[in-house]
């Protein structure tokens, strides 16, 4: 505890001398981070292939790429993000400037997620510091061998006295909390964001959760091509980041009745083409994180109701966490496998006798982090966009959206709230603060007391921004005055 308190002191002393808030400052920061990715890319592959069994190309892909995307992207437009901005006043308030100016909220305090553990890391940390905050980044305690790299390395690349990591489990977690943050971001499960809001309730402190949710997939469009592309990058997406193991991965597809053989023989195709076939034999996919998770997702399929609808995988490798693609078609709607986040590489197949049938299917369910939809009918476009809620809406591919800064990522509901990457990671962490500045000249007495009618009529014309009728008013009274003298 008396080291934390240093480590907060320094931080806070960092903010409050300023150093944090040049542009240049944030400028270095970024850059620090793109070496840090770019010069130690060897060893974040092997961080991520010990805790996750990622292969190269997957961890470029989804870690290393996203962090220095998103590093260039606040590099590029930082200088206009931090700009104050005019804004429109009142003319009634003539002469009067009105401006926001975007300035850092504080130490702020970043919980990472071990799926993605170095771009969930790192991507908030970079709206953080674009923003002008200092920073406590908490790796997760389940991606070990990322948590002890980033607790090493980024000490080595950016500024000690503004950004720290603090590496640990839940008893480090939970001492975090009991301090004063100004903000704090964190990307997890619902379970533990409630602990979350519930700590920093004591503080009023804002938080952004990032969460997760069953994501659906309607499968609309059932041409050949179409299907073969629709499937091809449901198969990528199901299984491809993190063996299913994404908050916005594909958690269960909706498919008309007579369409599901079909798209069951489809799926079956491209997993074996991607991955391979037999459990011990896999390929080019990640493992279960850890004990306790495999044994999670399998209890998923201990259910004998569940395990009857398996139509494809289902196998486990127990001594290495793994689990082979699993595909099933109708499992019952209150099994566990379709009332819980899946967060594994089983995926449920839910048959409809219309697939209009499925927007219903949606809103009777928790609001999801994102919903896919593969279509070509702009009516059922429409619909999806306007009778149901969700994080984000992804037509006719899988997650693409979060590799978009001019897009906003966040959730809705249980899904999460709050947003970020590019210009909204820096709205994230910065607070915009109104400034008026007004002149000594043309005081408007109507203001002031005593009250009679003339002042009403005028305020009432005022706030109805009547000004043609105001300036009526104005000259009738000067007339009245100029008369009675």
């Amino acid at each position: 505890m008396e080291e934390l308190h240093a480590n907060l002191a320094e931080l806070n002393r960092a903010f409050c001398c300023g150093k944090t808030r040049g542009v240049e400052w944030r400028k270095s920061q970024l850059r620090a981070i793109i070496r840090l990715i770019t010069e130690n890319e060897a060893q974040i592959f092997e961080a991520l292939h010990q805790d996750l069994g990622k292969h190269p190309v997957e961890a470029y892909r989804d870690e290393i790429g996203i962090v220095k995307k998103s590093a260039d992207h606040s590099l590029l437009h930082i200088e206009k993000w931090m700009a104050m901005k005019k804004d429109w006043l009142p003319l009634l308030l003539f002469p009067a400037t009105g401006q926001v100016l975007p300035e850092p909220l504080g130490t702020v305090l970043i919980m990472g997620s071990w799926n993605f553990p170095i771009s969930l890391a790192l991507d908030p940390v970079i709206g953080a510091i674009s923003a002008g905050n200092t920073v406590v980044l908490k790796p997760s305690e389940l991606a070990p061998a990322c948590s002890s790299f980033l607790h090493r390395i980024v000490p080595l690349y950016l500024d000690k006295e503004a950004i720290k990591v603090i590496p640990g489990g839940s008893e480090v977690a939970e001492k975090l909390l009991q301090h004063r943050w100004d903000k704090i971001f964190f990307t997890g499960s619902p379970r533990v964001a409630r602990i979350i809001m519930s700590a920093a309730a004591k503080h009023l402190t804002p938080v952004t959760l990032e969460l997760g949710g069953k994501c659906p997939v309607i499968l609309h469009s059932f041409s050949g091509s179409d299907l073969q592309v629709a499937v091809k990058r449901i198969v990528g997406g199901k299984w491809g980041p993190c063996a299913g193991q994404a908050c916005i991965g594909v958690d269960y597809v909706l498919v008309q009745q007579k369409d599901a053989p079909v798209l069951v023989e489809l799926l079956k195709n491209y997993i074996k083409k991607f991955y391979g076939e037999k459990v011990e034999k896999l390929q080019n996919i990640c493992r279960i994180v850890n004990q306790n998770h495999f044994d999670r997702v399998r209890n998923l399929l201990q259910d004998p109701s569940v395990s009857a609808s398996i139509v494809y995988g289902g196998s486990v490798d127990c001594k290495n966490l793994m689990i082979e693609p699993t595909i099933l078609v109708d499992p019952p709607l209150d099994s566990d496998i379709m009332t819980e986040e899946i967060f594994g590489p089983l995926l449920p197949i839910i048959t409809l006798d219309k697939i209009e049938e499925s927007i219903d299917f949606i809103n009777e369910r928790p609001k999801p982090l994102a919903i896919y939809a593969f279509t070509r009918c702009k009516r059922f476009k429409e619909r999806i966009m306007q009778e149901t809620s969700s994080g984000s809406v992804t037509f006719n591919d899988i997650m693409i959206q979060f590799l978009c800064d001019s897009l906003p990522f966040g959730g809705v509901g249980e899904s999460g709230f709050g947003r970020y990457h590019g210009k909204y990671s820096f709205d994230t962490f910065s607070h915009e603060k109104a400034i008026l500045q007004r002149s000594y000249f043309l005081e408007l007495e109507p203001r002031y007391p005593p009250w009679n009618d003339f002042k009403l009529t005028f305020i009432k014309m005022a706030y109805n921004f009547n000004y043609i009728g105001l300036l009526l008013l104005l000259l009738r009274r000067m007339f009245h005055r100029g008369k009675a003298q």
